[in-house]
């Protein structure tokens, strides 16, 4: 669990490049109190945005995806490689984000990235914990951030 307490410090948690591109929900009040990861996506369905804390650590990091355009007009089954849940085209599919001016990457994930609300009702329906998925979920986007962006996630010193 963590807490955003201005638009500033939200903003920072995001690199440079991308700063540009993240706009609020509409009605967006801070402080927000965060129990995983904070994602939404932005009015015009262009954008996804991610806000988390790496495992021990303080420091948010956020990350800019772009919603690339689905090659495929069929609804295909697709698998989120974050939380695992299948689902048609529609709902999940490639997000991307730049790592520099020349160099894109990408992902199959869920396309609201609401990776927890899926697999809540997963667990819910099995009789299982989702505590060990959470932190998982988690370790995914540190992972993705760190190796595939190049972002400093890990513990504050």
């Amino acid at each position: 669990m963590f807490r955003i307490e201005t638009e500033k410090e939200l903003l920072s948690a995001f690199r440079s490049r991308d700063r540009k591109y993240v706009e609020l929900p509409k009605g967006t009040r801070l402080p927000l109190f965060v129990r995983d990861y904070l994602a939404w996506v932005d009015p015009y369905g262009v954008r996804v945005f991610l806000v988390f804390t790496a495992p021990d650590s303080k420091r948010l990091t956020g990350i800019a995806f772009r919603r690339d355009q689905q090659g495929d007009k069929m609804l295909t089954t697709r698998v989120c490689e974050w939380c695992r849940s299948s689902g048609a085209s529609d709902q999940i599919g490639l997000l991307t984000t730049d790592v520099d001016s020349k160099r894109r990457v990408g992902v199959n994930l869920c396309l609201d990235l609401r990776c927890n609300e899926r697999m809540e009702a997963a667990a819910n329906l099995s009789g299982r914990s989702v505590l060990d998925d959470h932190r998982q979920i988690i370790e995914h986007m540190s992972r993705f951030a760190s190796e595939a962006l190049g972002m400093e996630v890990s513990p504050d010193a």
